[in-house]
């Protein structure tokens, strides 16, 4: 781990100033981290600035990496945890591996005020179905019509025990509905089925197998003016 490399480069002996640099390790999701995401700019960039060695650990969502949090504890090897949501803050904190992270945040422009010390946001959107406008011409103007109408619309979407996506979506219809009995059946109905993560819900989609797939929509990033 990076904090733990760096207070061990004291001791080492002047034959081994050549040794690897410290490693920062982040746990991330998956399409942050993938070829075609953000993370390798941002991996060459950093450590150009930093004289150390970034690596990703990437896992398919948000909910997997607190899960994954959960199951190594404190023989976790993150430094950082990159890609957790709003909703997952408390649940969060409540691990007790998580400390202050000493940026001001004030100047943040955001839909809410943001207070607080641990957690540091980067990116924020909204919960959406995308659909294919060349299959579908009429689409539902709500999540309520998607539910309740009688159109044979199929349904794409994450597990929220494993998915970001999935949990806002269960927030969602929480929201919405209250998750009504017969809500909840039509869902059912209209569902053509529950993936672990975005990127295979998503893959799903693209190949026709659903006319809609929950999504989290992200804004162009965030204002410090």
């Amino acid at each position: 781990m990076f904090k733990r490399l760096i207070s061990c480069l004291f001791l080492l002996s002047a034959a081994a100033v050549a040794a690897d640099k410290p490693t920062l390790t982040v746990y991330t999701y998956d399409s942050f981290a993938a070829d075609w995401g953000p993370g390798p700019a941002i991996k060459k960039a950093f450590e150009a600035e930093c004289d150390c060695q970034l690596k990703f650990v990437a896992l398919e969502d948000g909910v997997s990496l607190l899960n994954r949090l959960r199951m190594e504890g404190k023989n976790s090897q993150a430094d950082v945890i990159l890609g957790l949501d709003n909703n997952l803050v408390q649940a969060a904190e409540q691990t007790g591996l998580f400390v202050s992270s000493q940026v001001n945040t004030s100047k943040l422009i955001l839909p809410e005020k943001w207070q607080n010390n641990t957690f540091v946001p980067y990116d924020y959107g909204y919960f959406a179905f995308v659909y294919d406008k060349n299959k579908l011409k009429n689409p539902p103007k709500s999540l309520q019509e998607l539910v309740d109408s009688k159109e044979q619309w199929k349904v794409i979407y994450q597990d929220p025990r494993t998915s970001t996506p999935g949990l806002g979506l269960m927030l969602w219809m929480q929201k919405c509905m209250a998750i009504k009995p017969a809500s909840m059946a039509a869902t059912g109905e209209k569902t053509v089925t529950v993936t672990k993560g975005w990127s295979e819900a998503y893959g799903l989609f693209l190949k026709g197998e659903g006319g809609f797939s929950a999504e989290l929509h992200h804004l162009s990033g965030l204002s410090s003016d």
